[in-house]
């Protein structure tokens, strides 16, 4: 009784700067988990948790010759991190540079092209999954692209399936590279995108699905890639990859994350509509 009148004492004591102080903390934590569960960090983590209750029993038994070792370690341990994770802290500080300003107050829905551009983007991909032609689609959002769209050409075009598909044909001079659609529109073409360097992905994936991944891996971009040898849809987002998707739920995921949250889609009797409104276009 007594550490639980302690504990609401010092709760109710808390001032703004307090709560504040322990968001901050608790945000940190979140990122350092979140950073371990997305990268190779597991293990390392283990063998810290492993080393620190090891420093703990040290301390305890008074084992003064290894307290102090293991403590030496600890202290050049911070380099060692700095060292073997060099890549993923460098992602790291690419995706808070390039950050648009004033982002925190919502999600750019890319004005009225966003919702055709996503429906224009589906019809496009089934057909090119149809007829097996490669194909890599990057949706801008948070993050700016501006050093990958400075390599490729400069289109600026309202986004329709017939210029995807164009983009893409195997003639094309453009269809080696990726497709940045910026604010619901075509923003460039032919782009080169960084590959991922994670060593853990599957081999059957070939060099588009790794520019997809290496390029959500360093931003918060939303990657489609058509494969060409097989004709499936994949969405790469924070280096993970979402394989084998069909229509539908190719469909609601664009618009699950890249229209507003007041406006994801209009509900099911919109995107119904949508959807058969955009079959009858087809035809």
């Amino acid at each position: 009784m007594t550490n639980l009148e302690d504990s609401l004492r010092l709760i109710f004591s808390m001032g703004w700067s307090d709560v504040l102080d322990v968001l901050i903390v608790a945000a940190a934590v979140y990122a350092v988990i979140s950073f371990i569960r997305r990268t190779n960090a597991v293990r390392f983590a283990q063998g810290i948790l492993l080393l620190l209750l090891a420093l703990g029993v040290s301390s305890m038994l008074h084992l003064t010759v290894t307290s102090f070792l293991l403590r030496q370690v600890f202290e050049i341990g911070v380099l060692a991190v700095i060292v073997l994770f060099q890549p993923e802290i460098r992602r790291a500080l690419e995706r808070v540079g390039s950050y648009k300003l004033f982002s925190f107050l919502g999600r750019d829905a890319g004005g009225p092209f966003m919702e055709k551009t996503i429906r224009q983007t589906v019809y496009a991909c089934e057909d090119m999954s149809k007829s097996r032609t490669g194909a890599l689609i990057v949706f801008e959002r948070n993050n700016r692209l501006n050093e990958p769209m400075a390599s490729g050409t400069t289109v600026d075009g309202v986004v329709t399936a017939e210029l995807l598909k164009n983009i893409f044909f195997h003639n094309s001079p453009l269809h080696d590279g990726a497709v940045i659609i910026k604010d619901g529109r075509l923003a460039a073409a032919g782009c080169m995108l960084p590959l991922s360097e994670n060593a853990n992905l599957s081999r059957d994936l070939g060099m588009r699905h790794r520019a997809g991944i290496g390029m959500s891996e360093r931003s918060d971009a939303l990657v489609v890639i058509v494969s060409e040898e097989t004709g499936g849809i994949s969405v790469a987002q924070d280096g993970l990859l979402k394989r084998h998707l069909t229509r539908d739920t190719f469909e609601d995921l664009l618009q699950r994350e890249l229209l507003p949250a007041e406006e994801p889609g209009g509900g099911k009797l919109k995107g119904l509509f949508n959807r058969t409104k955009g079959k009858e276009n087809a035809q």
